[in-house]
């Protein structure tokens, strides 16, 4: 890749990023260039790989050179510079590096804020990354044993990097609370002196999804105590939560549906709003609800629209259904896919 494209494909990742935050990271900028997955990231922070580099799908050189773009983009942007700490999630709490050698790691810290954020904001924002990050706990996917002691477990922990059940990691009188009661968890966590973050790696969806807490049993009674003694006013707050985010949700919905129109006048308006409707649902995990969505970008709106066309107006359904593989069904329907998205871009008189 040449170094202009390189620097636009950068400039358009920080973009989107800065549009959804107020700031941007070296994260934000190699995820955005699909050198890393979030997976990736999360098995990093987890300490689950010395360096973020050996699981990009570029070396060192180039993510060197993006640190180098983004910095130019930042401050051509005006943008201020903070720096940041990146400690993992592991027992060790030892300091993530994200390559190896002796490649200065500062370059990568930087967190470029927007003058637009106030100053109460980039304090919170300091606070919050100086903080260091909840313990993770893993669901392991694979028959495993502990470092220590060669015994496996339902959960492991990462020391030294190495695995470690919770025996071994002096975690073992912890109690499991699962997700889905937000205050619950909240307030179980506060109480408890030691708690971690119970993960499990989703294959479908390719993202490590939080499972649960493990917590102290006297924390979890606490909490729950505290819970009961405010739930009305909970139910109450919940019900204003849900009120404004659907408001929220509507306005997303039409500005997508208009962007939809901006980039394909032929589309009708009433597909453009399907067409948002669908692809920005709330939870679904659909490109409508990813970062570049939000932020209207043109690449992820087309994402929306070839989706969109993909099933209502060609053959690929019925394709899979008959066992046609996924990648020769999209082989198959790209040209009419390409054909209906002609029709979408021409103005209607």
């Amino acid at each position: 890749m040449s170094k202009p494209n390189l620097s636009r494909r950068v400039a358009e990742a920080a973009g989107i990023a800065l549009t959804n935050r107020k700031y941007v990271t070296f994260v934000d900028v190699v995820t955005g260039l699909r050198w890393l997955h979030s997976r990736h990231v999360d098995t990093w922070r987890q300490g689950r790989a010395a360096t973020l580099a050996e699981l990009a799908a570029v070396g060192d050189d180039r993510l060197l050179a993006a640190a180098a773009l983004l910095r130019d983009w930042a401050v051509g942007q005006g943008l201020r510079p903070v720096e940041a700490s990146y400690v993992s999630g592991s027992r060790d709490r030892r300091e993530l590096r994200f390559t190896a050698g002796d490649h200065p790691q500062e370059a990568f810290r930087v967190h470029w804020v927007s003058p637009e954020l106030s100053e109460a904001r980039v304090r919170r924002l300091a606070e919050r990354q100086s903080k260091a990050p909840d313990l993770t706990v893993v669901v392991p996917q694979q028959p495993w044993t502990c470092a220590s002691c060669g015994d496996t477990g339902p959960y492991l922990i990462m020391e030294d990097d190495r695995p470690h059940c919770l025996t071994c990691a002096d975690m073992d009188h912890l109690v499991f609370l699962p997700s889905g009661d937000a205050a619950l968890s909240r307030r179980a966590k506060q109480e408890s002196g030691l708690a971690a973050v119970v993960v499990e790696y989703n294959r479908r969806r390719k993202v490590y999804q939080r499972r649960g807490l493990l917590v102290e049993e006297r924390a979890l009674t606490l909490a729950e105590e505290r819970c009961l003694a405010d739930e009305e006013a909970r139910l109450r707050r919940r019900e204003r939560d849900r009120e404004r985010r659907a408001v929220q949700d509507d306005d997303f919905r039409a500005r997508m549906a208009a962007e939809i129109r901006t980039l394909f006048p032929g589309c009708p308006a009433e597909r453009a709003e399907e067409i948002a409707a669908h692809a920005a649902l709330r939870g679904s995990g659909r490109v409508g609800r990813t970062a570049a969505a939000r932020a209207l970008d043109a690449n992820a709106i087309t994402l929306a629209v070839v989706a969109s066309i993909r099933h209502l107006d060609t053959d690929y359904d019925k394709l899979l259904m008959t066992g046609v593989p996924r990648t020769e069904a999209r082989d198959r329907i790209r040209d009419a896919i390409d054909a209906r998205l002609a029709d979408f871009r021409r103005r209607t008189t």
